[in-house]
């Protein structure tokens, strides 16, 4: 594994490998997410290459720049044993040069959510992200869905710039109780920690009443803020039901929805998201599905995966839960649910699970 910090020398070693390359764009602090993403890259292409950088340009004047967990060294042994060929690990003064004055602006789907409480965040994530892709030159490009609006102004940005790569969206890597990985995750006291499910609780509750026949956008952000109102430690930034693809909020879910809020436990600031699909789509397992393909696309140990067979369906529930006496959990399009009921009842929820993405 090759860890590089000047674009000459990286692009001399880009230009060195045959055959597919992969790219996992990160800013360090690597947890099992990221990590996911890179098995990932591993498993659909010949070569893997790692961007390690803490990009300055979508961080705001009071947020956590500086603050921010930084730990090269770990990363590093980390990334080595995954076989990553290559590591970019820049310093802002290589990514960002003196009298450098180029920008990147996705309009429509930089609003909202995140861009308008983040003013100049994805000016700066779809600069960064555009350089990346010029210097690496990947066939594909990885990211997690739990940055959701992220992932969609990527996309566009790739679309309309004419990038000639594919970007592959991966599902989000939760602890037992459901948080979703983040490396804003180290701020959280331990009763900080204990509180901070409450994002996923909100998704999961939503969810359900999706499941069972909502489709009114607003009844689902008010489900959502109910569950946040019943943790005294959560702050509620947001709460949205957008389109997919347009991220416009939705008045009715007529093409799925994407579901994402941003809470604060404590002073650290938290995001996670949903994506449904549209109400008439089936959701089932691959019959061929098995357990370490489960693992492999969930980040799960196979122990704590079960399958079932009922009127030749496949159904699927994580065994291992946080606390020890919560329900049990279903996956539904690479995400975790809580059912409603304490035992897993298939036959009669009609849970239908679809192919892992």
């Amino acid at each position: 594994m090759r860890t590089i910090r000047d674009v000459s020398d990286l692009k001399k070693v880009r230009a060195s490998l045959s055959g597919t390359l992969g790219l996992v764009p990160t800013m360090g602090a690597l947890h099992e997410g990221h990590l996911s993403l890179v098995r990932m890259a591993k498993s659909e292409c010949d070569h893997v290459g790692v961007s390690i950088f803490v990009n300055p340009s979508q961080f705001g004047a009071n947020e956590d720049l500086n603050r921010y967990p930084r730990d090269l060294e770990r990363d590093l042994k980390l990334l080595e044993p995954l076989g990553v060929d290559l590591v970019w690990a820049p310093s802002p003064e290589i990514v960002y040069p003196p009298a450098f004055q180029t920008w990147v602006t996705v309009e429509d789907v930089s609003q909202g959510m995140e861009g308008s409480r983040r003013p100049g965040h994805f000016r700066g994530v779809a600069t960064v992200v555009a350089k990346l892709l010029n210097i690496f030159t990947p066939d594909k490009a990885y990211f997690g869905q739990k940055d959701a609006q992220q992932l969609v102004v990527i996309k566009r940005m790739v679309k309309d710039l004419n990038f000639p790569i594919t970007v592959r969206a991966c599902p989000t890597a939760r602890e037992a109780d459901g948080l979703a990985l983040s490396s804003r995750n180290a701020y959280l006291n331990p009763e900080e920690r204990r509180a901070a499910p409450v994002l996923f609780r909100a998704l999961s509750v939503a969810c359900a009443a999706y499941e069972r026949g909502e489709r009114n956008a607003n009844s689902l952000r008010t489900t959502m803020k109910a569950v946040l109102d019943e943790e005294p430690l959560a702050r509620m930034d947001y709460v949205s039901a957008a389109n997919p693809e347009t991220l416009a909020e939705a008045d009715l879910a007529e093409d799925g929805l994407l579901l994402s809020l941003a809470v604060r436990i404590g002073e650290t600031r938290l995001v996670d998201n949903i994506l449904l699909p549209p109400g008439d789509r089936k959701m089932e397992l691959p019959e061929e599905l098995n357990k370490s393909e489960i693992r492999t696309a969930q980040g799960r140990h196979p122990s704590q995966i079960v399958l079932r067979r009922v009127k030749d369906k496949t159904y699927a529930t994580h065994l291992k839960v946080m606390p020890p006496d919560a329900e049990p959990y279903y996956i539904l399009g690479g995400y975790f649910f809580k059912l409603e009921e304490a035992e897993a009842d298939f036959q009669r929820r009609k849970l239908e699970i679809e192919g892992v993405p």
